[in-house]
C-alpha cells in the first residue's frame, strides 16, 4: 500500500541521505539539495535520519493515497491541499486512505520535500535509494517520477508519537538576495590576492543554468586566474565553487561530478547550502569568508538542535 502518481510535477525524484562511499568509482552521493528541509521532514514524521523522501522542484504534482499515512511537507511553499483543503507545512499531518494530495507551484523557495512516516519501499542501489538521473541509478528506475508510477510504503502508520507537537517554524526564502558564507580554498592560490578579495567585494546572479548538478553564477566582472584556469582534476565537495577559465563561478551541488579540473576558490559552508538550494534564477548572491572552525561549529550546533527536538518528540 502506498501512493499513485497522478501528476509528477516538473522534476520529482526519490532522495535519501545520499550514496556515500562510491565517489572513488565516479558515483556522486546525490541526496537532497536542501539537507535541512529534508532532515526536518523526517523529524516531523518520526523517521530515522536519512529516510527516503520525495524532492519536488518548482511544482509538486498530484498523488493518491490508498492507505492511511502520516506525512510532512517542508521546504518551498507549494500550497499543499488534501482533498481540496489546505494543509499546513512543517507539521505532521494524518492522511486517510483514498485521499488526494495536490501541490502547486513554489511561491517561496523552489524545492519541497514530502516525508511519509515509515518510509517508502524503494530498492537499494549501492546502499542508497537516492536518484541520480545522470547515471540512471536509484529511485524509480533511475529517473524522475512519471504519471502512473506507484510507490509502496514500508509500513502503514496512521499516527506518530506526540503528533500534535510535531510542528516547526516555516522559513522565508529570499527571492532577491542571499548571503553565503565561504571557507577559502583549496585552490585560492590560483588567484591573486586582489582577485580573491574582489570575489567577495562583488556579487553575482544565479543564471537559468541551475540544477541538481551545479548552479552557474554570472558576475559583471569575471574572476581572473593567475594561470590559465585549469588544474589537475581533484575531488569536489558539495558547495565547492569552481571558477572555469571564463571567470564565471559554478557552485557544485548534490549531483556534482566527483572530480573536476577547474580551481576551487572556496566552498559554501554546509549550513548555508539550503539557501542556495532554494534560490531561483535571478537571485543576487553575495559571499562572506569565514573560518573552517566557524563552519564546523555552526554545523555541529544545527545537528545538536535536531537531536534535541527528536528526543523531545520521541519521549
Amino acid at each position: 500500500m502506498g501512493i499513485q502518481v497522478i501528476d509528477p510535477g516538473i522534476f520529482t525524484t526519490v532522495q535519501d541521505g545520499g550514496r556515500t562511499g562510491y565517489q572513488q568509482y565516479g558515483v556522486t552521493p546525490s541526496g537532497p539539495m536542501d539537507e535541512r528541509a529534508f532532515a526536518q521532514a523526517n523529524l516531523l514524521t518520526g523517521n530515522p535520519a536519512g529516510t527516503e523522501e520525495l524532492e519536488m522542484t518548482f511544482q509538486g504534482g498530484r498523488y493518491c493515497f490508498d492507505t492511511d499515512a502520516v506525512i510532512a511537507i517542508t521546504g518551498a511553499d507549494m500550497k499543499p491541499q488534501l482533498n481540496g483543503e489546505p494543509i499546513p507545512m512543517y507539521q505532521a499531518v494524518s492522511v486517510e486512505a483514498g485521499s488526494e494530495l495536490v501541490l502547486g507551484f513554489a511561491a517561496n523557495g523552489c524545492r519541497a520535500y514530502l516525508s511519509v512516516a515509515g518510509g517508502m519501499d524503494i530498492p537499494l542501489v549501492m546502499e542508497s535509494r537516492s536518484t541520480l538521473t545522470g547515471k540512471h541509478l536509484g529511485g524509480i528506475d533511475g529517473r524522475k517520477l512519471e504519471k502512473g508510477d506507484r510507490i509502496e510504503f514500508t509500513a502503514t502508520v496512521s499516527e506518530v508519537a506526540n503528533q500534535e507537537s510535531r510542528v516547526l517554524a516555516q522559513p522565508e526564502y529570499s527571492e532577491k538576495e542571499i548571503t553565503l558564507r565561504v571557507v577559502a580554498g583549496p585552490q585560492d592560490d590560483g588567484f591573486s590576492r586582489e582577485e580573491f578579495r574582489k570575489f567577495f567585494w562583488y556579487g553575482a546572479v544565479i543564471t537559468n543554468e541551475a540544477d541538481r548538478q551545479g548552479i552557474r553564477l554570472k558576475r559583471e566582472i569575471p574572476v581572473k586566474h593567475v594561470g590559465d584556469g585549469n588544474i589537475i582534476s581533484d575531488g569536489i565537495a558539495f558547495g565547492s565553487i569552481q571558477v572555469p577559465p571564463n571567470g564565471q563561478p559554478i557552485v557544485m551541488m548534490a549531483d556534482r561530478q566527483t572530480v573536476g579540473g577547474y580551481p576551487k576558490i572556496g566552498t559554501v559552508i554546509t549550513v548555508d547550502l539550503p539557501l542556495l538550494a532554494q534560490a531561483k534564477p535571478g537571485t543576487q548572491v553575495r559571499f562572506i569568508e569565514v573560518s573552517i572552525e566557524l563552519a564546523q561549529e555552526l554545523y555541529l550546533r544545527e545537528l545538536s538542535s535536531r537531536k534535541e527536538i527528536e528526543s523531545q518528540w520521541n519521549k
